[in-house]
This record gives structure tokens, C-alpha cells and sequence, in this order.
């Protein structure tokens, strides 16, 4: 067996521990856990998620750093995915990585609630910034609009990602469940396993609000936006057109991704909360959680590598070649294709309302 008790080898033994009463009777709860050999493995996933996390989300945000093409209205939210990522690394799984290699949590109840709260926070904000990505690729696809690139929207949408993120995060700190220790012990979430109808309302509100809503929201963006770019394909084939669908399936990427990181970990986290106790054992626990910290890692190679725009600026930084206006250095807004469909469709033809398909919002070559 790859766990035995927390008694045996790894139990939170603080009866000499300084700290104050409420952290002793905290942590001297027995929970089951994994072996030692099977902490070697936590700390070997964790230590490569947390290294790869950062690196591969500071690359990104040097390129943003670097190349004034890239500062474009839509990549803010790009930016904004990839800054609460590199904040997970940097901040949450270097706490649980730490915590792996001695095989129990080391920072208390405050450290608990401190981990809990920045991994829930930085979580949801890439959910909704995915989901606002989600919708802005579907109106800029769908509606018809002459003016110039606008910060003003996206920007507004980096912060409201961040102020709806708060408003669901911060109950727990104020008495509405709580945060606790989860899976092997060396991490800490939402107290999935408290049995009061105040923590399950929580839950089921932190379900529907900051997982499934928005994963409706996006599958029903992408299914209409599918829609109507099979429509006008059928009217005309261009290059513009191409470039579209290379964008969509870029970003159809990352949210499948996303879900196929979170969704795991919320069925186990429901099982755990609505399932006969001792239901998820330590390891069912352990590997989702590695699977949704690891979106960390998966985000910025889906930017750099399927998005041409982040792919030439990659390459000019990693051969060190000195940025021109013609492959990426220029401030101009890019060119990209923006259609307004008609509602009615005559004889399985749609008819377009506009034939300027050369709006200029974003380049993807």
C-alpha cells in the first residue's frame, strides 16, 4: 500500500511546538497518508510543476515585456492567466513542495489558511479570465465593430476576475467553512470534508459559481462561434479566415485543458463532500490536485507554441536577434477578421451584413 496511517510515521507531533493552542489542537488530528516513498513522488511531481510553472510563465511574460505586438487588448487576459499562475508557482507550490519532501505541513494553521486562500484565489481568476476569453473570441468573430483596439474592456475584465475571485475566496477566512489540510497533508483547500450545512452551501455555491457556470459559459461561446465560422466558411475561404480558425482552436485548447486539469479535482472534492467518510483515500486525493496545479504548466506552452504571434517572438528571443517592426516589435494594431452574421439563412446560404473583413483587432501569423 502506497499509505499507512499519520500516526505511524508522519503524524503532526507539536506537543513541544511553540505555537499557540489553536495550532497544536489543529495539527494533532491524526489523517491518513502516504508512505514515505510515495511523499518522494509527490515531492518529484511538485518540484517539476512548480520549476516548469515558473519558467514557462515568466517566458511569457518577458515576451509581453519584450514585444509591443503582443500588448493587444485580448492578450491582457492572457497576461493576467499567466501573472496568477506564476503567482501559484511561486507562492502556493513551493509551500506544498516543501512540505512533501518532510512529509508533513510545516506552517501551521495560519500557513493553511494563507495557502488555501491564494491557491483558490489565483485559481478562479484564471477560470474567469478563460471565460471572458471565451467570450470576447466570440464577439469579436460574430459582431461588427469599426473601432480600433479598446484596453478599456479587457482591462476592466483583469479586474473584475480578480474582485469576483476575492468575494468567493475570502468566506472561508471569515467563518463560512474554512480552509484545512487536504489529501496527503502536505496541502491545504477548502475543508471538503467538513459535515455542516454551512460548509456544504458554501461548496455547492463555490461549484456552480466557480466551476460550472463558467465552463457553460465557455462550451456555449465555442459552440456558437464553431457555428459561425463553419457558416462562413461555406461563403468564403481566405487567409484572414484560416487565421481564425487557428486562433479558435488555440483557445478551444486551452479551456479543454483547463477542464480536463479542474474537473477531476471538483468531482473528487464533491465526493468527498457529499460521500460516506474515508470515500477518497489519499492517493485518489493527491492525483487531481497534481492534475490542477499542472494547468500552471500547460497554459503558457499552449500560448507560446500554438499561437504564431507568441511562437516568432519566442524565437527571435532564444536566438537573441534584435526585434524589428516587421516581426514583432511594432506597436500598430494587427490585422485579423471580423464578421457579422445574419440571422436568417436563405437556401443553407448565410448572408453576411458586412463586407469589411478586415477589421483590425488581432494577427495571428
Amino acid at each position: 500500500m502506497i499509505y499507512d496511517l499519520a500516526d505511524l510515521n508522519y503524524s503532526y507531533n507539536v506537543s513541544d511546538d511553540p505555537f499557540s493552542l489553536l495550532d497544536r489542537e489543529w495539527s494533532d488530528t491524526p489523517k491518513e497518508t502516504l508512505s514515505r516513498t510515495g511523499f518522494i513522488v509527490l515531492s518529484v511531481f511538485l518540484g517539476l510543476i512548480m520549476t516548469f510553472g515558473f519558467l514557462n510563465n515568466f517566458v511569457v511574460l518577458l515576451l509581453f515585456c519584450k514585444f509591443k505586438k503582443l500588448r493587444t487588448p485580448v492578450n491582457m487576459l492572457l497576461l493576467n492567466i499567466s501573472v496568477s499562475d506564476m503567482l501559484v508557482c511561486m507562492f502556493g507550490t513551493t509551500l506544498s513542495f516543501t512540505s512533501s519532501i518532510k512529509g508533513k505541513w510545516l506552517l501551521g494553521r495560519h500557513g493553511c489558511l494563507w495557502y488555501g486562500f491564494i491557491n483558490s484565489c489565483f485559481g478562479i481568476v484564471s477560470l474567469i479570465s478563460l471565460v471572458v476569453l471565451s467570450y470576447d473570441r466570440y464577439s469579436t468573430l460574430t459582431l461588427y465593430n469599426k473601432r480600433g483596439p479598446d484596453y478599456r474592456k479587457p482591462l476592466l475584465a483583469v479586474g473584475g476576475s480578480w474582485l469576483y475571485s476575492i468575494f468567493w475566496t475570502v468566506p472561508p477566512l471569515l467563518g463560512w467553512s474554512s480552509y484545512d489540510l487536504e489529501g496527503a497533508g502536505t496541502s491545504c483547500s477548502v475543508s471538503w470534508t467538513l459535515r455542516t450545512a454551512q460548509s456544504h452551501a458554501y461548496i455547492i455555491c463555490l461549484f456552480i459559481f466557480c466551476l460550472g457556470l463558467p465552463i457553460v459559459i465557455m462550451v456555449y461561446c465555442y459552440c456558437r462561434l464553431l457555428w459561425a465560422v463553419k457558416q462562413v466558411g461555406k461563403i468564403r475561404r481566405t487567409a484572414a479566415r484560416r487565421r481564425e480558425y487557428h486562433i479558435l482552436f488555440m483557445v478551444l485548447t486551452t479551456v479543454v485543458c483547463y477542464i480536463l486539469c479542474w474537473m477531476p479535482y471538483g468531482v473528487v472534492a464533491m465526493m468527498a463532500t457529499f460521500g460516506r467518510p474515508g470515500i477518497i483515500t489519499p492517493v485518489a486525493a493527491v492525483v487531481p490536485s497534481l492534475l490542477a496545479k499542472s494547468s500552471t504548466v500547460i497554459n503558457p506552452l499552449i500560448y507560446i507554441l500554438m499561437n504564431k504571434q507568441f511562437y516568432r517572438c519566442f524565437l527571435i528571443l532564444i536566438r537573441c536577434e534584435r526585434p524589428s517592426a516587421e516581426n514583432g516589435q511594432s506597436s500598430m494594431p494587427s490585422k485579423t477578421t471580423a464578421i457579422q452574421l445574419s440571422r436568417r439563412v436563405y437556401s443553407n446560404t448565410v448572408a453576411c451584413a458586412s463586407t469589411d473583413w478586415c477589421n483590425k483587432l488581432w494577427d495571428v501569423q
